[in-house]
């Protein structure tokens, strides 16, 4: 993945609902599940937010809590 995905997903996911600092940073926690089943999403509007919800009974621990923190704010 280019380094401008990865910053186009990074801005997504913090200007979708931002995390609090006690909890797990969704860009760090989700770039391999991003990688691995919504590579071909492009970012804006959710998107990828939506596809890695989509993908949620697959998706590693440590994104499902960062996801969870997200949603909590």
């Amino acid at each position: 993945m280019s380094k401008l995905s990865f910053v186009a997903i990074a801005l997504v996911i913090a200007f979708s609902g931002g995390v609090s600092a006690q909890s797990s940073d969704p860009r760090g926690a989700c770039k391999a599940d991003y990688d691995k089943f919504c590579a071909g999403v492009a970012p804006g509007g959710g998107r990828v937010v939506a596809c890695l919800n989509g993908k949620r009974d697959q998706l590693s621990a440590a994104c499902k809590t960062a996801i969870d923190s997200r949603k909590k704010q």
